[in-house]
């Protein structure tokens, strides 16, 4: 029989409920309660009497020496063998957890398709020019696309070419304004949470990489533009200053979203001139006014997921101008950019299909506005990010008015 304890002790050796009371002054092995539920009385002994140091091999013992009955240390192996099962889950998933947050804290770039697709020595660029990020060039785009589309005939599809050579265009520019902005931003994105791993400010990539890489982006870009006519050339090139200014604005004024909204929606103007060869301002200037309050309704939105660190670095935004007012500002450029669509629409001859194309739009502004939850980062970049929407949303509007008309 003492073998037989003895080769049973040695089961508990790797269990970590093997311990040793002191004392049981309120519970006896003989109990009823004992007997009938071992499981409950090794837990209630477990955690009424821990002993401090583990003890391997050791049953628990009462003051009168006696030995608790086989079936409650059997249930106490049970208890050993189930909570060395649920350990090694939870510790498994505190080492994800802590590899999660490692990587989190080091900043690594979760997989996309340039990880994927691209040789090592491109990868930098690409992300320098956000390529895995298409988000911005949407935004630079559909204002293009909506004034192509205006321009178009009554009753004709837009000009395939023009939504080409703008959609590439749109690629090349949005990729060198983020070149330009890393380049003179790198001392500040070191500083801030969200941007610090980006490739100038990392060290990834040298400034003179950076500015050699600028400098071929601008080629490609003033390819595209050679393609256009004169009149379009002189315009498209008088973007380049605000595209090349923009990135200092965040250190003088609490506006740079706007001074973002008057690059991005450069386009408006672009579009249209590049196919009429010249500007109705009836009609493209109350679209790019539309689309300057639109980039000041989702860059404000964007700006609110780093207003703690640009608070720290003393960089300003209509993100920290407006602060708790956000959202009445907001919205009151939100109807300003509807209005805008509306009279652009109405000025240009558009029929009637677009307007409910409009007021869907309207909604999904407003959806954006009021349930945004401006303290949250993740919330912020998801609203940010379906802009993309309300911008298909526009095109699709303008593009069944046009052929109504």
């Amino acid at each position: 029989m003492a073998l037989w304890f003895s080769r049973a002790s040695r089961r508990f050796r790797a269990s970590p409920f093997c311990v040793a009371l002191n004392s049981s002054p309120s519970f006896k092995p003989s109990d009823p309660f004992f007997l009938k539920s071992p499981i409950i009385a090794s837990k209630t002994l477990e955690t009424l009497h821990p002993h401090p140091n583990f003890c391997c091999g050791r049953l628990f013992e009462f003051p009168a020496g006696k030995i608790i009955p086989f079936h409650v240390t059997l249930s106490i192996a049970s208890i050993s063998s189930t909570s060395a099962l649920t350990n090694g889950t939870e510790n498994g998933e505190n080492r994800r957890g802590n590899a999660d947050k490692e990587r989190r804290s080091k900043k690594i770039p979760s997989s996309s398709w340039i990880d994927l697709y691209l040789p090592q020595s491109a990868r930098p660029y690409a992300r320098l020019a956000r390529l895995d990020r298409p988000i911005g060039t949407w935004l630079l785009a559909w204002p293009c696309m909506w004034s192509i589309t205006l321009a178009a005939a009554p009753g004709s599809l837009p000009d395939l070419k023009m939504l080409s050579l703008f959609g590439c265009g749109a690629l090349l520019l949005r990729g060198a304004g983020c070149t330009v902005n890393d380049l003179l931003d790198r001392d500040i994105d070191t500083k801030v949470e969200r941007t610090k791993s980006r490739p100038v400010a990392s060290g990834v990539l040298t400034p003179f990489q950076g500015l050699s890489f600028l400098g071929f982006q601008l080629l490609l870009g003033l390819g595209i533009l050679l393609q256009l006519n004169n009149y379009s050339r002189v315009l498209g090139a008088s973007s380049l200053l605000l595209v090349f200014s923009y990135p200092l604005m965040k250190r003088l004024t609490f506006w740079p979203q706007a001074y973002l909204g008057l690059t991005f929606n450069w386009g408006a103007l672009l579009g249209w001139s590049a196919v009429k060869g010249s500007l109705d301002p009836a009609i493209v200037f109350p679209l790019y006014i539309s689309g300057v309050c639109w980039t000041l309704v989702y860059d404000t939105i964007y700006a609110h997921q780093d207003k703690e660190d640009d608070l720290k670095v003393g960089v300003k935004s209509t993100a920290l101008r407006f602060g708790d007012l956000t959202k009445n500002w907001i919205s009151g450029f939100g109807i300003v950019c509807i209005s805008s669509l509306a009279l652009s629409g109405f000025n240009a001859e558009l029929g009637w299909p677009y307007y409910p194309f409009l007021m869907v739009a309207a909604g999904q502004l407003g959806w954006q506005i009021w349930t945004v939850d401006l303290s949250n980062r993740s919330d912020c970049n998801k609203k940010f990010v379906s802009n993309k929407w309300f911008g298909a949303i526009i095109f699709s509007g303008i593009l069944c008015g046009r052929l109504a008309s």
